[in-house]
């Protein structure tokens, strides 16, 4: 898998900031902008940046530098409203489970045509694992950062790339500190991800069934046991099991909206995974390796559902869905120019429950 980020290293030249790494938990935890934090600051925000697969922390510095430097302008751009209260920025990257200072088994990284026959459980634990590292992390990370609580981390939003977005998106629907993630290249339905994965693989599980592919789920490249944690995870899974279907290999058709009884069962768990929310989901039109098509379904299911018009709008779940058309599975200049200004705006409309309905945005780029 070629690194998704080298496109936007040829673009230009990062911007560096400060960064110091703490041992947290065992974890390895870089965390960049301490020292330029404004004096005045009370309250900081923290940005949790998660790498690709292959990769390591130190790949998502240059996003790191471009995001803190665009929010410290921003405070100085506003410096002449002293009544305005001054929420700093940090942002924070660590090694996901096998990955660098982590790795313990190199082939529990690749793919099927790479010869990893576990891939579809290795990638599933680790990217969920890497959530719960999240979760935990900010447990502890106040207490390190800033010991004598001279300053109190108040709000918490995420960055993914790839296997990192697939980790967002975990990280989005059941840590509830999160206010705000970015998806970049990732995907919210890994069944179907796998699945078309499992086919484009020619897997033997999805080659000799009849029809192909219809013995997938519940074979050895993706068991039972296996989408019983996915269902339970997984944003298509866990909330499209409440439709009354089984996982959906294709979803090449439109989902269907939910009956009055399903919506009193799904309420409560849209109120406690995504209300009040902040999402941006960039993808690749050109994407081959994380289609955007594999989690359009789902997707376009969320939006009819959290929209203006939708039967969960009180929620207030903001969605942006924005497609690089002419982008492969990479990390584009136009990419990272949408979720600096993301962040930003979601940073300046601060944290809270919202008046205001849900909202959807759809943007080719």
């Amino acid at each position: 898998m070629t690194d998704p980020l080298n496109t936007l290293d040829s673009a230009s030249s990062p911007l560096s900031v400060s960064r110091k790494t703490y041992p947290i938990a065992g974890i390895l935890t870089t965390v960049f902008g301490l020292e330029e934090l404004p004096p005045q600051a009370t309250e900081v925000a923290c940005l949790w940046l998660l790498h690709p697969r292959l990769a390591t922390q130190e790949r998502m510095s240059g996003i790191a530098g471009a995001v803190i430097r665009d929010w410290n302008q921003r405070l100085k751009d506003r410096a002449a409203d002293t009544k305005a209260p001054v929420t700093g920025l940090v942002a924070v990257a660590f090694d996901q489970r096998n990955h660098g200072s982590r790795l313990v088994d190199p082939l529990g990284n690749e793919a099927w045509r790479q010869g990893n026959p576990r891939h579809a459980q290795d990638m599933f634990s680790i990217f969920q694992g890497t959530a719960r590292d999240v979760s935990l992390l900010m447990d502890y990370l106040p207490s390190f950062l800033f010991p004598t609580s001279e300053r109190r981390v108040s709000d918490h939003l995420v960055l993914g790339v790839s296997l990192g977005g697939h980790a967002a998106w975990s990280c989005i629907m059941h840590e509830p500190r999160v206010s705000a993630g970015v998806v970049i290249i990732g995907c919210p339905d890994y069944v179907s991800l796998m699945a078309d994965r499992a086919r484009l693989s020619k897997l033997a599980s999805w080659t000799e069934s009849n029809p192909q592919g219809s013995q997938f789920l519940g074979s050895e490249a993706f068991p039972s046991t296996l989408l019983d944690v996915v269902c339970n995870y997984d944003p298509a899974a866990l909330l499209l099991s409440y439709l009354g279907s089984t996982p959906d290999l294709s979803r090449n058709e439109s989902l269907r909206e939910p009956n009055e009884e399903e919506k009193q069962i799904l309420r409560p768990l849209l109120d406690r995974c995504l209300a009040n929310k902040k999402i941006l989901n960039l993808s690749g039109g050109l994407d081959k390796l994380v289609p955007y098509h594999r989690g359009e379904a789902f997707l376009t299911w969320l939006k009819q559902t959290i929209g203006p018009n939708g039967w969960f709008a009180d929620g207030a779940v903001t969605l942006e869905d924005i497609i690089d058309e002419n982008a492969a599975h990479e990390v584009t200049p136009k990419m990272i120019a949408e979720a600096v200004r993301f962040i930003r705006e979601s940073l300046d409309a601060g944290k809270g429950d919202s008046k205001s309905p849900g909202s959807v945005r759809e943007a080719k780029i």
